[in-house]
């Protein structure tokens, strides 16, 4: 009997290089690496028309996916997490002192409202800095990979084929999330990002995720046992990745690496830890934040939301 053929979207980063480049495979199966140059081009393929068996997907489009009827189904597989304190853009000469300052104010948000970078960028203004997200108007440049979902009255659209980064820096718009800020007129909302992310991390092990893998739940269906054959082929990818992060010359390496390698040093740990275990408070976090935010109507139980990986 020949092995299934399985179709995989994902990017061929350090921690998953190993499985895209056909040198991990899992023991019941092939992988069919697809490739999608414009990630996030996967996440709303996969969305609207299950297009993969197997594919990459960021925390907050999944969740509010799944809870909008989508049959696909998680796996605790986190591939990439970020820090999130320099999400936010504003002119060098802003008159904006701090945070609070973007009360009463519009602030572009780069694609949808559920963008998860959006949704931590936002968790840190209220966590840290006590802005009022619901007196902010939140302007996107694009809509959501959700068709079904329906943001809060304080969401807008802009006009098609905006450029948050130039209303930005023309003072259309006082500040914008998630941005290609290469304009010397732009600066981060708050000062030294990466001190203050870094801040976070050792004070309260703030450090977000990002993405995740989802599996198509007739997929799951047809192959028992494929959640846990997975996720243990993606754990050594990534384990093997971690193990050499030290072997890798600074002009080998990626802004993901460098990010991975300092967590590791801070940490004295795993920068990249996979399954339930070492990763429920932060996905607690996303989830209160995300109900907080009026993305999530109701908070996930973890045991709805991802697949059992357990023998």
């Amino acid at each position: 009997m020949s092995r299934p053929e399985l179709s995989i979207v994902t990017r061929p980063q350090g921690n998953n290089r190993a499985i895209t480049s056909g040198a991990l495979s899992p023991q019941a199966c092939d992988l069919q690496v697809v490739e999608v140059p414009v990630l996030v081009d996967a996440f709303r393929r996969m969305v609207r028309s299950l297009e993969f068996d197997i594919c990459e997907m960021a925390l907050t489009t999944y969740l509010c996916a799944r809870e909008h009827g989508v049959p696909f189904t998680a796996l605790p597989i986190f591939l990439v997490r970020g820090f999130h304190h320099g999400a936010i853009h504003v002119r060098n000469d802003t008159d904006i002192a701090d945070p609070r300052g973007l009360e009463g104010h519009a602030v572009g948000v780069n694609r949808g409202y559920t963008v998860t970078t959006g949704v931590w960028a936002r968790a840190i203004l209220r966590l840290e800095y006590g802005v009022e997200l619901d007196r902010v108007t939140w302007a996107l440049s694009g809509d959501e990979h959700v068709e079904a979902y329906q943001p809060p009255s304080n969401v807008v659209h802009l006009p098609p084929g905006s450029d948050l980064a130039k209303m930005v820096v023309a003072g259309e718009l006082p500040a914008a999330i998630n941005i290609k800020a290469g304009d010397e007129a732009l600066r981060p909302l708050i000062p030294d990002p990466q001190a203050a992310a870094l801040r976070a991390l050792d004070e309260r092990g703030f450090y977000p995720i990002n993405h995740l893998v989802v599996v198509r739940d007739d997929v799951l269906a047809a192959h028992p046992g494929l959640a846990r054959d997975l996720f243990q082929t993606f754990l050594a990818a990534k384990e093997a990745y971690v193990a050499g992060l030290d072997d890798l010359a600074d002009s080998e390496m990626d802004a993901n690496d460098r990010l991975y390698a300092t967590v590791r040093e801070r940490i004295d740990g795993d920068p990249l830890p996979y399954g339930l275990g070492p990763n429920t408070e932060m996905l607690e976090t996303l989830f209160e934040h995300a109900v907080d935010q009026q993305i999530l109507r109701t908070y996930p139980r973890l045991e709805d939301v991802f697949a059992s990986v357990e023998e």
